[in-house]
């Protein structure tokens, strides 16, 4: 793999957060993010998302509002 474009970078960032990268792609993720402060930002982002979301209580969804938010993703009117 070559030097990563802002894209392939952001199609990137879930496996790198969850350690799911070769080696190779690893540097060249680091390389791209040591020179392009957009992506850096989104990475700040998306950490910060995740340590956010990760401390949030998990409850469970009662199952007629999971019905209504899945009739409403799916273009139902529920």
């Amino acid at each position: 793999m070559a030097m990563l474009t802002c894209q392939q970078m952001t199609a990137l960032i879930t496996d790198h957060l969850e350690g799911r990268m070769s080696f190779i792609d690893r540097v060249w993720f680091h390389v791209h993010a040591g020179r392009c402060r957009h992506c850096r930002g989104y990475l700040r982002q998306m950490k910060l998302s995740v340590a956010v979301l990760a401390g949030m209580p998990t409850s469970r969804v009662p199952d007629e509002v999971m019905e209504l938010l899945l009739a409403r993703f799916e273009g139902r009117n529920g």
